[in-house]
Protein backbone atom coordinates (compact mmCIF):
# COMPACT_ATOMS: atom_id res chain seq x y z
CA UNK A 1 0.00 0.00 0.00
CA UNK A 2 1.22 3.51 -0.91
CA UNK A 3 3.25 2.47 -3.40
CA UNK A 4 1.69 4.54 -5.87
CA UNK A 5 0.45 1.86 -7.30
CA UNK A 6 -3.01 3.63 -9.00
CA UNK A 7 -0.92 6.44 -10.06
CA UNK A 8 1.98 4.84 -11.61
CA UNK A 9 -0.50 2.75 -13.03
CA UNK A 10 -3.09 4.78 -14.35
CA UNK A 11 0.03 7.28 -16.30
CA UNK A 12 1.81 3.52 -18.16
CA UNK A 13 -2.14 3.23 -19.47
CA UNK A 14 -2.01 6.22 -20.62
CA UNK A 15 1.04 5.63 -22.18
CA UNK A 16 0.41 2.38 -24.20
CA UNK A 17 -2.91 3.03 -24.49
CA UNK A 18 -4.26 0.52 -22.33
CA UNK A 19 -7.08 0.56 -20.24
CA UNK A 20 -6.52 1.03 -16.39
CA UNK A 21 -8.51 -1.14 -13.99
CA UNK A 22 -7.93 -0.80 -10.09
CA UNK A 23 -8.65 -4.05 -8.05
CA UNK A 24 -9.79 -2.12 -5.02
CA UNK A 25 -12.19 0.36 -7.26
CA UNK A 26 -13.88 -2.63 -9.48
CA UNK A 27 -14.62 -4.14 -5.55
CA UNK A 28 -16.55 -0.71 -4.48
CA UNK A 29 -17.83 -0.67 -8.00
CA UNK A 30 -19.73 -4.44 -7.33
CA UNK A 31 -20.76 -3.71 -3.92
CA UNK A 32 -21.13 -0.34 -4.02
CA UNK A 33 -19.07 -0.22 -0.82
CA UNK A 34 -16.10 1.36 0.68
CA UNK A 35 -13.24 -1.07 1.31
CA UNK A 36 -12.65 0.32 4.93
CA UNK A 37 -16.50 -0.69 5.23
CA UNK A 38 -15.99 -4.19 3.96
CA UNK A 39 -13.11 -4.91 6.69
CA UNK A 40 -15.62 -3.53 8.85
CA UNK A 41 -18.15 -5.02 8.56
CA UNK A 42 -17.06 -8.83 7.30
CA UNK A 43 -13.40 -8.77 8.04
CA UNK A 44 -10.60 -9.17 6.11
CA UNK A 45 -10.72 -12.90 4.74
CA UNK A 46 -13.84 -12.24 3.65
CA UNK A 47 -12.34 -9.12 1.96
CA UNK A 48 -9.68 -11.08 0.35
CA UNK A 49 -12.12 -13.20 -1.36
CA UNK A 50 -14.15 -10.97 -2.96
CA UNK A 51 -10.54 -9.46 -3.69
CA UNK A 52 -9.37 -13.27 -5.31
CA UNK A 53 -12.95 -13.30 -7.45
CA UNK A 54 -12.41 -9.57 -8.80
CA UNK A 55 -8.66 -10.61 -9.82
CA UNK A 56 -9.35 -13.81 -11.58
CA UNK A 57 -12.40 -11.79 -13.74
CA UNK A 58 -9.57 -9.32 -14.70
CA UNK A 59 -7.10 -11.35 -15.53
CA UNK A 60 -9.23 -12.62 -18.46
CA UNK A 61 -9.05 -9.25 -19.62
CA UNK A 62 -6.75 -8.15 -21.92
CA UNK A 63 -4.79 -4.53 -22.77
CA UNK A 64 -5.05 -3.53 -19.53
CA UNK A 65 -2.86 -2.16 -16.53
CA UNK A 66 -4.31 -4.03 -13.50
CA UNK A 67 -3.39 -2.20 -10.08
CA UNK A 68 -4.51 -4.62 -7.25
CA UNK A 69 -4.60 -4.21 -3.63
CA UNK A 70 -1.81 -4.35 -1.58
CA UNK A 71 -2.55 -7.76 0.03
CA UNK A 72 -3.62 -9.65 -2.89
CA UNK A 73 -0.65 -12.03 -3.49
CA UNK A 74 -1.52 -13.77 0.08
CA UNK A 75 -3.94 -15.75 -2.30
CA UNK A 76 -2.31 -18.71 -3.52
CA UNK A 77 -4.65 -18.68 -6.90
CA UNK A 78 -3.87 -14.99 -7.26
CA UNK A 79 -0.45 -14.95 -7.49
CA UNK A 80 -0.43 -17.85 -9.95
CA UNK A 81 -3.02 -16.08 -12.08
CA UNK A 82 -1.28 -12.62 -11.89
CA UNK A 83 2.32 -14.54 -13.04
CA UNK A 84 0.57 -16.64 -15.42
CA UNK A 85 -1.53 -13.77 -17.12
CA UNK A 86 0.55 -10.98 -17.32
CA UNK A 87 4.00 -8.65 -16.55
CA UNK A 88 3.74 -8.21 -13.31
CA UNK A 89 5.53 -5.31 -11.63
CA UNK A 90 6.68 -4.86 -7.88
CA UNK A 91 6.65 -1.09 -6.76
CA UNK A 92 8.71 -1.05 -3.83
CA UNK A 93 9.01 1.82 -1.62
CA UNK A 94 10.90 2.56 1.76
CA UNK A 95 8.51 2.84 5.11
CA UNK A 96 9.57 6.20 5.33
CA UNK A 97 7.87 7.12 2.32
CA UNK A 98 4.80 4.68 2.55
CA UNK A 99 3.78 6.83 5.77
CA UNK A 100 4.77 9.66 4.43
CA UNK A 101 2.67 9.08 1.54
CA UNK A 102 -0.48 7.58 3.46
CA UNK A 103 -0.31 9.95 6.42
CA UNK A 104 -3.66 11.67 5.86
CA UNK A 105 -5.42 8.47 4.14
CA UNK A 106 -8.24 7.61 6.59
CA UNK A 107 -9.52 4.98 4.07
CA UNK A 108 -6.74 2.40 4.69
CA UNK A 109 -7.84 -0.17 7.65
CA UNK A 110 -4.62 -2.20 8.01
CA UNK A 111 -3.11 1.48 8.57
CA UNK A 112 -5.90 2.23 11.96
CA UNK A 113 -3.24 1.55 14.16
CA UNK A 114 -1.64 3.27 17.42
CA UNK A 115 1.59 2.24 15.55
CA UNK A 116 1.74 2.75 11.86
CA UNK A 117 5.52 2.35 11.24
CA UNK A 118 5.04 -1.01 12.91
CA UNK A 119 2.16 -2.59 11.29
CA UNK A 120 4.02 -1.76 7.76
CA UNK A 121 6.97 -3.00 8.73
CA UNK A 122 4.99 -6.30 9.85
CA UNK A 123 3.68 -6.46 6.53
CA UNK A 124 6.46 -5.64 4.74
CA UNK A 125 8.08 -8.53 6.61
CA UNK A 126 4.86 -11.03 5.77
CA UNK A 127 4.54 -9.79 1.99
CA UNK A 128 7.74 -9.16 0.89
CA UNK A 129 8.77 -12.26 -0.37
CA UNK A 130 5.40 -13.23 -2.13
CA UNK A 131 5.79 -10.26 -3.86
CA UNK A 132 8.87 -11.28 -4.90
CA UNK A 133 7.88 -15.02 -6.01
CA UNK A 134 5.20 -13.24 -8.36
CA UNK A 135 7.21 -10.37 -9.84
CA UNK A 136 8.88 -10.22 -12.86
CA UNK A 137 10.32 -6.86 -12.74
CA UNK A 138 11.30 -5.37 -9.48
CA UNK A 139 11.31 -1.55 -9.45
CA UNK A 140 12.56 0.47 -6.36
CA UNK A 141 10.55 3.83 -6.41
CA UNK A 142 12.50 6.20 -3.99
CA UNK A 143 11.81 9.54 -4.91
CA UNK A 144 11.97 9.80 -8.81
CA UNK A 145 9.40 11.78 -11.09
CA UNK A 146 6.47 9.96 -12.30
CA UNK A 147 7.66 9.96 -15.98
CA UNK A 148 10.64 8.23 -15.35
CA UNK A 149 9.17 5.09 -13.28
CA UNK A 150 7.08 4.92 -16.15
CA UNK A 151 9.28 4.53 -18.84
CA UNK A 152 11.59 2.46 -16.61
CA UNK A 153 9.16 -0.20 -16.56
CA UNK A 154 8.05 0.69 -20.54
CA UNK A 155 11.98 -0.50 -20.72
CA UNK A 156 11.65 -3.52 -18.85
CA UNK A 157 8.58 -5.09 -20.00
CA UNK A 158 9.36 -7.47 -22.53
CA UNK A 159 7.99 -6.14 -26.18
CA UNK A 160 7.33 -2.79 -25.08
CA UNK A 161 8.81 -0.63 -27.97
CA UNK A 162 8.66 2.94 -28.36
CA UNK A 163 7.32 4.91 -31.78
CA UNK A 164 7.70 8.32 -32.53
CA UNK A 165 6.83 10.61 -30.00
CA UNK A 166 6.25 7.72 -28.04
CA UNK A 167 2.69 8.10 -27.28
CA UNK A 168 1.70 4.53 -28.97
CA UNK A 169 3.70 1.32 -28.98
CA UNK A 170 4.43 0.27 -32.54
CA UNK A 171 1.68 -1.41 -34.70
CA UNK A 172 3.71 -4.21 -35.19
CA UNK A 173 3.33 -5.57 -31.43
CA UNK A 174 -0.34 -6.59 -32.81
CA UNK A 175 -2.80 -7.15 -30.21
CA UNK A 176 -0.19 -6.63 -27.44
CA UNK A 177 0.57 -3.32 -28.84
CA UNK A 178 -2.36 -2.59 -30.66
CA UNK A 179 -4.09 1.09 -30.95
CA UNK A 180 -7.50 0.52 -30.15
CA UNK A 181 -8.09 -0.86 -26.36
CA UNK A 182 -10.48 -3.85 -25.90
CA UNK A 183 -10.97 -5.25 -29.09
CA UNK A 184 -10.65 -9.14 -30.02
CA UNK A 185 -7.83 -9.93 -32.31
CA UNK A 186 -9.79 -10.69 -35.62
CA UNK A 187 -10.95 -6.58 -35.40
CA UNK A 188 -7.76 -4.88 -34.13
CA UNK A 189 -6.14 -7.01 -37.58
CA UNK A 190 -8.83 -5.96 -40.01
CA UNK A 191 -8.96 -2.52 -38.42
CA UNK A 192 -5.28 -2.05 -39.45
CA UNK A 193 -5.44 -3.60 -42.58
CA UNK A 194 -8.58 -0.88 -43.53
CA UNK A 195 -6.06 2.16 -42.62
CA UNK A 196 -7.30 3.35 -39.42
CA UNK A 197 -4.90 2.48 -37.73
CA UNK A 198 -4.46 5.66 -36.34
CA UNK A 199 -7.10 5.81 -35.04
CA UNK A 200 -6.94 6.50 -30.84
CA UNK A 201 -9.00 4.58 -28.54
CA UNK A 202 -9.52 5.63 -25.27
CA UNK A 203 -12.15 4.24 -22.55
CA UNK A 204 -14.22 5.88 -19.66
CA UNK A 205 -13.81 3.70 -17.05
CA UNK A 206 -17.40 3.40 -15.03
CA UNK A 207 -17.77 -0.36 -14.28
CA UNK A 208 -20.44 -2.44 -16.29
CA UNK A 209 -20.98 1.02 -17.76
CA UNK A 210 -17.46 1.73 -19.48
CA UNK A 211 -17.48 2.27 -22.80
CA UNK A 212 -14.74 3.31 -25.36
CA UNK A 213 -14.14 6.09 -27.53
CA UNK A 214 -12.23 5.92 -30.58
CA UNK A 215 -10.76 9.40 -32.20
CA UNK A 216 -9.64 8.64 -36.10
CA UNK A 217 -10.50 9.59 -39.76
CA UNK A 218 -12.65 7.45 -42.27
CA UNK A 219 -14.43 5.76 -38.84
CA UNK A 220 -18.11 5.88 -40.22
CA UNK A 221 -17.46 4.78 -43.59
CA UNK A 222 -15.00 1.59 -42.38
CA UNK A 223 -17.76 -1.81 -42.30
CA UNK A 224 -14.84 -3.99 -39.73
CA UNK A 225 -15.11 -0.90 -37.44
CA UNK A 226 -19.02 0.03 -37.40
CA UNK A 227 -19.13 -3.93 -37.30
CA UNK A 228 -17.37 -4.50 -33.94
CA UNK A 229 -18.71 -0.90 -32.41
CA UNK A 230 -22.31 -1.33 -33.11
CA UNK A 231 -23.55 -4.82 -31.65
CA UNK A 232 -27.39 -4.06 -32.23
CA UNK A 233 -28.94 -5.61 -35.21
CA UNK A 234 -31.96 -2.89 -35.70
CA UNK A 235 -30.46 0.72 -36.06
CA UNK A 236 -32.49 3.76 -35.68
CA UNK A 237 -29.98 6.93 -36.75
CA UNK A 238 -31.61 10.17 -35.09
CA UNK A 239 -29.91 13.83 -37.20
CA UNK A 240 -31.01 17.17 -38.29
CA UNK A 241 -31.65 18.33 -41.31
CA UNK A 242 -28.22 19.83 -41.67
CA UNK A 243 -25.88 17.18 -40.75
CA UNK A 244 -28.43 14.76 -42.85
CA UNK A 245 -26.97 15.56 -46.31
CA UNK A 246 -23.79 15.36 -44.93
CA UNK A 247 -23.27 11.68 -43.40
CA UNK A 248 -26.68 9.73 -43.20
CA UNK A 249 -26.64 8.37 -46.04
CA UNK A 250 -22.61 7.30 -46.09
CA UNK A 251 -23.23 6.08 -42.85
CA UNK A 252 -26.27 4.48 -43.23
CA UNK A 253 -25.32 2.33 -46.20
CA UNK A 254 -22.06 0.90 -44.60
CA UNK A 255 -24.19 -0.25 -41.74
CA UNK A 256 -26.80 -1.94 -44.27
CA UNK A 257 -23.85 -3.03 -46.22
CA UNK A 258 -23.04 -5.18 -42.89
CA UNK A 259 -26.23 -6.55 -42.46
CA UNK A 260 -27.78 -3.59 -40.22
CA UNK A 261 -31.48 -2.85 -40.72
CA UNK A 262 -31.25 0.95 -40.47
CA UNK A 263 -34.07 3.64 -39.97
CA UNK A 264 -34.20 7.28 -39.84
CA UNK A 265 -35.09 10.20 -37.79
CA UNK A 266 -34.22 13.86 -39.21
CA UNK A 267 -35.31 16.58 -36.63
CA UNK A 268 -35.51 20.25 -37.17
CA UNK A 269 -31.35 21.97 -36.62
CA UNK A 270 -30.85 24.56 -33.68
CA UNK A 271 -30.93 24.68 -30.14
CA UNK A 272 -34.05 26.16 -29.92
CA UNK A 273 -35.51 22.63 -30.93
CA UNK A 274 -33.90 20.94 -28.34
CA UNK A 275 -37.79 20.55 -25.82
CA UNK A 276 -40.21 18.22 -25.64
CA UNK A 277 -42.06 18.15 -28.59
CA UNK A 278 -38.21 17.23 -30.84
CA UNK A 279 -38.16 14.62 -27.96
CA UNK A 280 -41.98 13.42 -28.71
CA UNK A 281 -41.18 13.27 -32.37
CA UNK A 282 -38.59 10.73 -31.56
CA UNK A 283 -40.42 8.62 -29.51
CA UNK A 284 -43.50 8.88 -31.55
CA UNK A 285 -41.57 7.85 -34.65
CA UNK A 286 -39.88 4.48 -32.12
CA UNK A 287 -43.77 3.55 -31.57
CA UNK A 288 -44.87 3.58 -34.74
CA UNK A 289 -41.77 1.74 -36.14
CA UNK A 290 -42.42 -0.62 -33.21
CA UNK A 291 -38.64 -0.34 -32.11
CA UNK A 292 -38.28 -2.96 -28.99
CA UNK A 293 -35.68 -2.99 -26.59
CA UNK A 294 -32.87 -4.59 -28.27
CA UNK A 295 -33.29 -1.30 -30.98
CA UNK A 296 -30.08 0.30 -30.76
CA UNK A 297 -30.28 4.57 -31.37
CA UNK A 298 -27.15 6.45 -32.67
CA UNK A 299 -27.08 10.15 -32.12
CA UNK A 300 -25.80 11.69 -35.47
CA UNK A 301 -24.93 15.09 -35.15
CA UNK A 302 -24.10 18.10 -32.28
CA UNK A 303 -24.54 18.05 -28.76
CA UNK A 304 -28.14 19.15 -29.62
CA UNK A 305 -28.84 15.33 -31.34
CA UNK A 306 -27.04 13.90 -28.77
CA UNK A 307 -28.66 14.93 -25.91
CA UNK A 308 -31.56 14.55 -27.03
CA UNK A 309 -31.08 11.35 -28.35
CA UNK A 310 -29.72 9.71 -25.03
CA UNK A 311 -32.66 10.94 -23.24
CA UNK A 312 -34.74 9.32 -25.66
CA UNK A 313 -32.77 6.16 -25.27
CA UNK A 314 -32.95 6.10 -21.18
CA UNK A 315 -36.37 7.02 -21.45
CA UNK A 316 -37.82 4.84 -23.94
CA UNK A 317 -39.18 1.41 -22.84
CA UNK A 318 -37.29 2.88 -19.37
CA UNK A 319 -33.78 1.89 -21.58
CA UNK A 320 -32.39 0.93 -24.87
CA UNK A 321 -28.47 1.30 -25.79
CA UNK A 322 -27.52 4.29 -28.18
CA UNK A 323 -24.27 5.09 -29.84
CA UNK A 324 -22.59 8.89 -30.35
CA UNK A 325 -21.48 9.79 -33.35
CA UNK A 326 -20.40 13.64 -32.83
CA UNK A 327 -19.99 15.49 -35.96
CA UNK A 328 -19.07 18.84 -34.26
CA UNK A 329 -15.88 19.65 -32.57
CA UNK A 330 -18.05 20.73 -29.30
CA UNK A 331 -19.95 17.28 -29.41
CA UNK A 332 -16.57 15.73 -29.86
CA UNK A 333 -14.80 17.07 -27.36
CA UNK A 334 -17.26 17.63 -24.38
CA UNK A 335 -21.52 16.64 -24.63
CA UNK A 336 -20.88 13.50 -26.19
CA UNK A 337 -19.01 12.19 -23.19
CA UNK A 338 -19.79 11.61 -20.24
CA UNK A 339 -23.47 10.48 -19.85
CA UNK A 340 -25.15 13.55 -19.61
CA UNK A 341 -28.49 13.98 -21.29
CA UNK A 342 -31.35 15.93 -21.57
CA UNK A 343 -33.59 19.11 -23.37
CA UNK A 344 -34.16 22.45 -22.68
CA UNK A 345 -36.72 24.28 -20.36
CA UNK A 346 -38.14 27.69 -20.88
CA UNK A 347 -36.84 28.62 -17.08
CA UNK A 348 -33.59 26.74 -17.67
CA UNK A 349 -30.99 24.88 -20.08
CA UNK A 350 -30.33 21.16 -19.34
CA UNK A 351 -32.77 21.28 -16.15
CA UNK A 352 -35.05 17.84 -17.41
CA UNK A 353 -32.77 14.84 -18.33
CA UNK A 354 -31.16 12.15 -17.00
CA UNK A 355 -27.72 10.55 -17.00
CA UNK A 356 -26.99 7.69 -19.36
CA UNK A 357 -24.12 6.48 -20.90
CA UNK A 358 -23.37 5.72 -24.82
CA UNK A 359 -22.34 2.14 -25.07
CA UNK A 360 -19.32 4.21 -27.82
CA UNK A 361 -18.55 6.90 -28.69
CA UNK A 362 -17.31 7.47 -32.36
CA UNK A 363 -15.36 10.63 -33.61
CA UNK A 364 -14.76 10.90 -36.99
CA UNK A 365 -12.68 13.78 -37.50
CA UNK A 366 -13.47 14.08 -41.30
CA UNK A 367 -16.73 15.39 -40.26
CA UNK A 368 -14.97 19.05 -39.12
CA UNK A 369 -13.89 20.14 -42.38
CA UNK A 370 -17.71 20.32 -43.30
CA UNK A 371 -18.32 23.11 -39.99
CA UNK A 372 -18.71 26.22 -40.21
CA UNK A 373 -16.10 28.61 -39.15
CA UNK A 374 -18.81 30.04 -35.71
CA UNK A 375 -19.31 26.70 -35.46
CA UNK A 376 -15.19 25.45 -34.68
CA UNK A 377 -15.51 28.43 -32.72
CA UNK A 378 -17.99 27.09 -30.44
CA UNK A 379 -16.32 23.73 -30.14
CA UNK A 380 -12.85 25.74 -28.94
CA UNK A 381 -14.72 27.66 -26.11
CA UNK A 382 -14.94 23.57 -24.73
CA UNK A 383 -11.49 22.56 -25.67
CA UNK A 384 -10.16 25.93 -23.98
CA UNK A 385 -12.16 25.39 -20.67
CA UNK A 386 -10.21 22.09 -20.29
CA UNK A 387 -6.77 23.65 -19.85
CA UNK A 388 -7.96 26.15 -17.87
CA UNK A 389 -9.59 24.02 -15.27
CA UNK A 390 -6.85 20.81 -14.78
CA UNK A 391 -4.33 21.43 -17.35
CA UNK A 392 -2.44 24.77 -17.59
CA UNK A 393 0.14 23.14 -20.00
CA UNK A 394 -2.59 22.07 -22.33
CA UNK A 395 -3.91 26.16 -22.06
CA UNK A 396 -0.44 27.02 -23.00
CA UNK A 397 -0.38 24.37 -26.00
CA UNK A 398 -4.07 25.88 -26.78
CA UNK A 399 -2.80 29.39 -26.78
CA UNK A 400 0.79 28.25 -29.30
CA UNK A 401 -1.83 26.44 -31.76
CA UNK A 402 -4.90 28.16 -31.45
CA UNK A 403 -4.37 29.25 -35.54
CA UNK A 404 -3.54 25.72 -36.56
CA UNK A 405 -6.70 24.98 -34.59
CA UNK A 406 -9.23 27.62 -36.52
CA UNK A 407 -7.33 26.44 -39.87
CA UNK A 408 -8.56 22.88 -39.08
CA UNK A 409 -5.46 21.51 -39.44
CA UNK A 410 -6.07 17.02 -38.54
CA UNK A 411 -3.20 16.90 -36.29
CA UNK A 412 -4.14 19.65 -34.06
CA UNK A 413 -7.44 18.97 -33.87
CA UNK A 414 -6.76 15.30 -33.31
CA UNK A 415 -4.67 15.86 -30.63
CA UNK A 416 -7.25 18.36 -28.68
CA UNK A 417 -10.10 16.46 -29.10
CA UNK A 418 -8.38 13.69 -27.78
CA UNK A 419 -7.21 15.30 -24.93
CA UNK A 420 -9.56 16.81 -24.10
CA UNK A 421 -11.69 13.79 -24.24
CA UNK A 422 -8.63 12.00 -21.58
CA UNK A 423 -9.64 14.74 -19.06
CA UNK A 424 -13.26 14.94 -19.35
CA UNK A 425 -13.31 10.82 -18.71
CA UNK A 426 -11.16 10.99 -15.78
CA UNK A 427 -13.77 13.78 -14.04
CA UNK A 428 -16.86 11.62 -14.88
CA UNK A 429 -14.89 8.25 -14.14
CA UNK A 430 -14.59 10.07 -10.26
CA UNK A 431 -17.91 11.69 -10.28
CA UNK A 432 -20.43 10.04 -13.21
CA UNK A 433 -22.81 11.75 -11.69
CA UNK A 434 -22.13 14.85 -10.91
CA UNK A 435 -22.00 14.92 -6.93
CA UNK A 436 -19.31 17.40 -6.95
CA UNK A 437 -15.94 17.22 -8.66
CA UNK A 438 -17.93 16.86 -11.83
CA UNK A 439 -19.45 20.52 -11.51
CA UNK A 440 -15.69 21.65 -12.61
CA UNK A 441 -16.81 21.00 -16.05
CA UNK A 442 -19.11 23.81 -16.08
CA UNK A 443 -16.32 26.77 -15.86
CA UNK A 444 -18.45 29.40 -17.83
CA UNK A 445 -21.40 27.74 -18.20
CA UNK A 446 -23.36 29.51 -15.17
CA UNK A 447 -22.86 32.86 -16.97
CA UNK A 448 -23.06 31.09 -20.44
CA UNK A 449 -26.34 29.22 -19.80
CA UNK A 450 -28.04 32.53 -18.51
CA UNK A 451 -26.81 34.10 -21.90
CA UNK A 452 -28.49 31.44 -23.81
CA UNK A 453 -31.69 31.58 -21.85
CA UNK A 454 -31.77 35.33 -21.52
CA UNK A 455 -31.29 35.90 -25.53
CA UNK A 456 -33.56 33.19 -26.49
CA UNK A 457 -32.26 29.65 -27.07
CA UNK A 458 -30.30 29.71 -30.80
CA UNK A 459 -29.45 33.49 -30.95
CA UNK A 460 -25.71 32.49 -29.43
CA UNK A 461 -24.12 29.34 -30.15
CA UNK A 462 -23.31 27.14 -26.49
CA UNK A 463 -20.02 27.25 -27.33
CA UNK A 464 -19.99 31.21 -27.91
CA UNK A 465 -22.27 31.84 -24.53
CA UNK A 466 -19.72 29.24 -22.58
CA UNK A 467 -16.56 31.54 -24.21
CA UNK A 468 -18.41 34.89 -22.72
CA UNK A 469 -18.69 32.73 -19.68
CA UNK A 470 -15.38 31.90 -19.36
CA UNK A 471 -14.33 35.33 -19.50
CA UNK A 472 -16.30 36.68 -16.84
CA UNK A 473 -15.74 33.82 -14.36
CA UNK A 474 -12.06 34.53 -14.95
CA UNK A 475 -12.86 38.73 -14.20
CA UNK A 476 -14.70 37.12 -10.98
CA UNK A 477 -11.95 34.85 -10.09
CA UNK A 478 -9.40 37.76 -10.31
CA UNK A 479 -11.89 40.06 -8.35
CA UNK A 480 -11.47 37.33 -5.80
CA UNK A 481 -7.54 37.24 -5.82
CA UNK A 482 -7.78 33.57 -6.72
CA UNK A 483 -5.46 34.42 -9.94
CA UNK A 484 -3.62 37.09 -11.43
CA UNK A 485 -4.16 39.70 -14.15
CA UNK A 486 -1.89 38.12 -16.58
CA UNK A 487 -3.67 34.93 -16.30
CA UNK A 488 -7.61 36.81 -16.46
CA UNK A 489 -5.59 38.69 -19.79
CA UNK A 490 -5.06 35.18 -21.39
CA UNK A 491 -7.83 33.88 -20.79
CA UNK A 492 -9.60 37.38 -22.50
CA UNK A 493 -6.97 37.02 -25.18
CA UNK A 494 -7.40 33.30 -26.02
CA UNK A 495 -11.67 33.39 -26.11
CA UNK A 496 -11.20 36.25 -28.33
CA UNK A 497 -8.21 34.74 -30.18
CA UNK A 498 -10.71 31.56 -30.60
CA UNK A 499 -13.24 33.58 -32.37
CA UNK A 500 -15.56 34.03 -29.44
CA UNK A 501 -17.30 36.82 -28.05
CA UNK A 502 -15.71 38.32 -25.01
CA UNK A 503 -17.67 41.22 -23.97
CA UNK A 504 -21.52 39.94 -22.43
CA UNK A 505 -25.02 40.77 -23.55
CA UNK A 506 -26.71 43.63 -21.21
CA UNK A 507 -29.66 41.27 -19.75
CA UNK A 508 -30.06 43.64 -16.72
CA UNK A 509 -28.59 42.72 -13.39
CA UNK A 510 -31.94 41.63 -12.21
CA UNK A 511 -32.57 39.23 -14.82
CA UNK A 512 -28.99 38.09 -14.98
CA UNK A 513 -29.53 36.93 -11.15
CA UNK A 514 -33.03 35.84 -11.85
CA UNK A 515 -31.35 33.52 -14.72
CA UNK A 516 -27.98 32.23 -12.83
CA UNK A 517 -30.20 31.41 -9.59
CA UNK A 518 -32.15 28.35 -12.12
CA UNK A 519 -28.65 26.60 -12.51
CA UNK A 520 -28.17 22.71 -11.11
CA UNK A 521 -25.02 23.25 -8.58
CA UNK A 522 -27.25 25.42 -6.69
CA UNK A 523 -27.63 24.97 -3.42
CA UNK A 524 -30.54 26.56 -1.06
CA UNK A 525 -31.03 29.20 -3.63
CA UNK A 526 -27.53 30.19 -3.56
CA UNK A 527 -25.91 30.62 -6.80
CA UNK A 528 -22.39 28.63 -7.08
CA UNK A 529 -19.69 29.23 -9.48
CA UNK A 530 -16.94 27.36 -11.08
CA UNK A 531 -13.78 29.56 -10.66
CA UNK A 532 -9.72 29.31 -11.45
CA UNK A 533 -7.47 29.04 -8.45
CA UNK A 534 -4.74 29.45 -10.55
CA UNK A 535 -4.90 28.94 -13.67
CA UNK A 536 -4.96 25.00 -14.19
CA UNK A 537 -7.04 24.70 -10.94
CA UNK A 538 -10.36 25.15 -10.36
CA UNK A 539 -12.86 25.65 -7.37
CA UNK A 540 -16.86 25.55 -6.59
CA UNK A 541 -17.31 28.50 -4.42
CA UNK A 542 -20.26 31.04 -3.69
CA UNK A 543 -19.46 34.46 -4.58
CA UNK A 544 -20.02 37.99 -2.72
CA UNK A 545 -22.98 39.66 -4.46
CA UNK A 546 -21.21 43.03 -4.43
CA UNK A 547 -18.16 41.17 -6.47
CA UNK A 548 -20.48 39.00 -9.08
CA UNK A 549 -22.66 42.43 -10.46
CA UNK A 550 -19.06 44.50 -10.63
CA UNK A 551 -18.09 41.41 -12.62
CA UNK A 552 -21.47 42.27 -14.69
CA UNK A 553 -20.76 45.62 -14.74
CA UNK A 554 -17.25 45.66 -16.45
CA UNK A 555 -18.30 42.86 -18.56
CA UNK A 556 -21.21 43.83 -20.69
CA UNK A 557 -22.64 45.68 -23.35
Amino acid sequence: MGSGKTTVGRALAKKLNKRFVDSDHEIEARTGVAISVIFEIEGEASFRQREADVIRDLCQQDNIVLATGGGAILNPQSRSLLQSHGTVVYLKASISNILHRTRHDKKRPLLRTPDPRKKLEELEQQRDPLYREVAHIVIETGQPQLQTLVQTIIEKVPGQKKTHGDDFVQLTEKVRGALVANQDIQAIKLIMDNDVARAKTLQVDLGDRSYPITIGQDLLTNQTFLQNRIKAQRIVIVTNTVVAPLYLESIASTLSSIGKQVETIVLPDGEEYKNWESLMTVFDALLSKKCDRKTMLLALGGGVIGDMTGFAASAYMRGIPFVQVPTTLLAQVDSSVGGKTGINHPMGKNMIGAFYQPQAVIADMNSLHSLPARELSAGLAEVIKHGAIIDAEFFTWIETNIEKLRAKDNESLSYAVLKSCEIKANVVRQDEREGGLRAILNFGHTFGHAIESGLGYGKWLHGEAVGCGMVLAADLSYRLGYIDYVSKARITRLVDAAGLPTVAPDLGEQTWLELMEVDKKNEDGKIKFILLKPLGKSIITEVPKELLLATLRSSTL
